[in-house]
């Protein structure tokens, strides 16, 4: 019998609104471990979009029933760490936390084990800091003040809080070294779950270049519309939404094509038959990078961060040096003088399996309890 089976277990994320990247983590953890009970912040998944949590609804803290909470709990970012700490998990053996924000932060007794899969540290208030600042409008004034002592806040009792933690999990080296640097911790590297057998590999591809990301400032979709419309021969599809529509579209040549919201079969359809997928993102991993090299399709994307973990320059993709449109365009000229094998990049994109996470975080965990449960005795 395996130690996780014998013991209580609980699983806690940050929020749940949406299915993303964090969320396909906790998907996959309740499938390892489906006898765990489930805690977050808040709980505002629509009934439709609850599959994927094998029919559990978690159980919430005082912001799910804050006034305006349903559309807008992130306003009450200065609570968060106050709130995580009032769930009570005193009965349970194993915690497993999913974090990207306070997870992590949640309460534990010397007898019970806390491992935390971080997806990062929280960005904004530590390497985004000053980025969010200036994007947010808060460099000057008394709302301003007030941002920036909630995030100093939020500093200290993220790093305070990290000691709670038994055992760290990163989703990749750059995280890995993130949490080195901001909490002096150790990580073991799991990388996420990508679900490549939805993305099958097609060798045939068509003449576009395609990416797809959420509209804000640090995807650098503006940065990719810009770099395309400077290249009249080369055809540019982007899928998403958000804030920076606009600013996008202004970017946006005759070549550029930006695609209404897709629906997923749609979305696969699209990096499947692509030329390239082009990412300027600095991610902590980039799923999406890795579900298109599941596909065939070659990325072409921002050396730093995830990417670099993901495409093997020359081989799978090209990486770009720099943030720029002259770094982009070179890329894009360095792929089009090469050759690559969609079938040869598709197995590569195995290393990124569902079977292959799960595998992992169930040997990990059980060493972890061998390891911390005999020293109890």
């Amino acid at each position: 019998m395996s130690y996780s089976e014998k013991l209580k277990i609980a699983v806690v994320h940050d929020w749940f609104d949406k299915y993303a990247g964090s969320e396909r983590v906790v998907e996959q953890i309740l499938h390892v471990f489906p006898q765990a009970d489930l805690f977050s912040l808040v709980d505002f998944l629509k009934p439709e979009d609850r599959g994927f949590l094998q029919g559990k609804t978690a159980k919430t803290t005082f912001i799910q029933k804050l006034p305006f909470a349903r559309k807008g709990f992130r306003r009450y970012l200065p609570f968060f760490p106050m709130a995580i700490e009032q769930l009570d998990l005193k009965g349970y053996d194993l915690i497993l936390s999913s974090s990207h924000a306070v997870a992590k932060g949640i309460l534990t007794n010397p007898d019970q084990l806390h491992i935390c899969y971080c997806h990062s540290p929280v960005r904004y208030a530590w390497d985004l800091y000053h980025t969010y600042i200036r994007e947010a409008g808060y460099r000057k004034g008394l709302k301003s003040f007030f941002v920036k002592m909630v995030l100093h806040y939020l500093r200290i009792w993220d790093q305070t809080s990290s000691s709670r933690v038994n055992y760290f999990i990163a989703n990749s080296n750059h995280v890995k070294k993130r949490i080195r640097n901001i909490y002096q911790r150790d990580a073991t590297v799991i990388y996420p779950p990508v679900n490549t057998a939805s993305f099958y590999c097609k060798e045939k591809k068509e003449d576009y270049y395609f990416t797809a990301a959420r509209m804000v400032s640090y995807k650098r979709l503006d940065l990719l519309a810009e770099a395309f419309s400077l290249m009249p021969d080369k055809r540019l599809l982007i899928a998403g939404k958000g804030e920076e529509l606009k600013k996008i579209k202004k970017k946006a040549s005759s070549n550029v094509t930006i695609l209404n919201h897709l629906s997923q079969s749609d979305l696969i359809q699209y990096i499947q038959q692509a030329k390239a997928f082009v990412y300027a993102a600095e991610e902590d991993f980039g799923i999406v990078m890795a579900e298109a090299q599941a596909a065939g399709t070659p990325v072409i994307a921002f050396r730093k961060g995830g990417a670099s973990e993901i495409v093997s320059d020359g081989e799978s993709g090209i990486l770009f040096p720099e943030q720029t449109t002259d770094s982009i365009i070179e890329a894009i000229k360095k792929f089009e003088s090469a050759s690559f094998d969609p079938g040869g990049i598709s197995k590569r994109a195995e290393d990124f399996s569902v079977l292959k996470f799960r595998e992992e975080y169930f040997n990990y965990v059980e060493n972890c309890c061998a390891e911390f449960f005999n020293l109890q005795k």
